[in-house]
């Protein structure tokens, strides 16, 4: 490509505006709207796949305005009445459109590589476990636009209309989000086939720090869009209704073979980084490698929790404290453990309390692990947060709501109070056999503790 005529392209194009425009709607809508992308341990800046995730989750934005500029470049011609001049000209016919497709190209591509690099400052100086995983996701992310926005040219220059380039922004739109409503969480579960979802270049909204996608993902999305380039590419050269239709042949060809390399079982599409979700361990008490971070502040607080756990539990109390490294869906039951202590940090009772009021969440995990909490952001109900208020004031002896769960502290110690003076009221032995009970009852999900700590029945 020549270097002279590329930069009076660049000058005399509109690449140079949509290049900016994608950054600039990028940039605005992560630091001008608070989402989700702001929250959690999940966040964007948190560590380099969910940088990654997040900015491939802007696509439903960013792809249809990627097509409907390139859709405007493609009218260029058209709009200058000049077709039929250039096409007397000796000039190929390709070396035009390539000089018409690269400037678009590389304006697009620089705008999300900038896009992606000062997020990627952010995790750099935030983040300890470094990997190049984070890669693939962001390449594909940025060929999908590259290719959005060949296509839009080739379709404005076999549809030479001042309608084109908003008619394909709202088709473009259109698909982007309804396949999205199917993606929405990280292990979809819907009537549309999976294989569909996956050929919108957008992708769910990241709730697991710890899931990637997988290698059949990349290598189906970068077919079709090789085959989706080549079709915009092959339209900006068609001259003739027969050449048209010819032109599509990679495209279909592409969703073709993309449809047997990417996998039928959602599971598969989002599938854990092991690397990441490796344990690190400080004697009995581990975090994924990801959050070694944490580690430091988990330690103390957790050997303390294990001591009083023995204490209460005798031979039933769990060895270790760990965090959850397998995600679940919406509607599962949290994972509970007769041997260990599972930690979540997306649960605000274990991320954002001091060293004491974690030894107090730890206990109460251990002792009465929640049933019924319905993601991993929510902390079970009332009456599950107030039977663990009552087994870990028992154990630390003192009564005290558990900071960070979506319960205020008022109905927690108003629900728990009673059970609480009702059972120091009672024998030690009788005292223990509830508080075991309730323990049984909890990791069995069979019973209510809260109940059992009353004196009720464990069913």
């Amino acid at each position: 490509m020549n270097g002279r005529v590329l930069r009076i392209e660049l000058r005399r194009s509109v690449a140079p505006w949509a290049g900016a425009v994608i950054l600039v709607t990028a940039l605005g809508f992560l630091y001008l709207l608070s989402g989700p992308w702001w929250k959690g341990t999940a966040l964007w800046t948190a560590q380099w796949t969910s940088m990654a995730m997040w900015t491939r989750t802007l696509l439903i934005f960013l792809w249809p305005l990627a097509v409907a500029l390139g859709a405007l470049q493609g009218l260029r011609d058209h709009r200058s009445n000049v077709s039929e001049l250039l096409a007397s000209t000796p000039r190929p016919a390709r070396h035009r459109a390539a000089m018409t497709a690269g400037a678009t190209t590389l304006t697009v591509t620089l705008a999300f590589g900038l896009f992606v690099l000062q997020g990627a400052v952010q995790v750099l100086a935030h983040a300890r476990y470094h990997h190049l995983g984070w890669l693939p996701i962001s390449l594909v992310g940025g060929f999908s636009l590259v290719a959005g926005a060949v296509l839009g040219m080739g379709i404005a220059r076999a549809l030479p209309s001042p309608l084109t380039p908003p008619a394909l922004a709202v088709a473009s739109f259109l698909f982007t989000g309804f396949v999205r409503q199917w993606s929405d969480t990280a292990v979809p579960t819907s009537t549309l086939p999976n294989r569909l979802v996956l050929l919108s270049p957008t992708v769910a909204d990241v709730r697991e720090i710890l899931l990637t996608l997988s290698t059949s993902v990349h290598l189906g999305q970068t077919v079709w869009l090789l085959g989706m380039a080549a079709t915009g590419f092959a339209l900006l050269l068609a001259v003739t209704p027969r050449t048209r239709l010819l032109a599509l042949a990679p495209v279909v060809a592409g969703a073709a073979i993309a449809l047997l390399v990417l996998p039928s079982d959602p599971r598969r599409t989002y599938v854990v980084d092991k690397t990441a979700a490796a344990q690190v361990c400080d004697g009995p008490v581990c975090v994924a490698r990801v959050h070694e971070a944490r580690l430091d502040g988990l330690a103390g607080p957790g050997r303390k929790a294990l001591g009083l756990l023995r204490d209460a539990l005798g031979d039933q109390a769990p060895t270790t404290i760990r965090e959850i490294t397998t995600p679940r869906g919406l509607i599962e039951r949290p994972q509970r453990s007769r041997t260990a202590v599972l930690v979540d940090f997306d649960d605000d009772a274990f991320a954002r309390v001091e060293s004491e009021d974690l030894t107090r969440a730890l206990v109460a995990q251990g002792m009465a692990p929640t049933c019924w909490a319905r993601s991993q952001q929510e902390s079970g109900t009332l009456g599950e947060t107030a039977a663990q208020s009552v087994v870990a004031g028992w154990a630390l002896g003192k009564l005290e709501p558990i900071r960070g769960t979506m319960h205020p502290a008022e109905e927690q110690l108003a629900t728990a109070r009673p059970v609480f003076r009702e059972l120091e009221g009672l024998r030690w032995s009788e005292q223990v056999a509830r508080i075991r009970a309730a323990h049984t009852a909890a990791v069995s999900c069979e019973g209510d503790p809260l109940t059992v700590l009353e004196g009720g029945a464990s069913r």
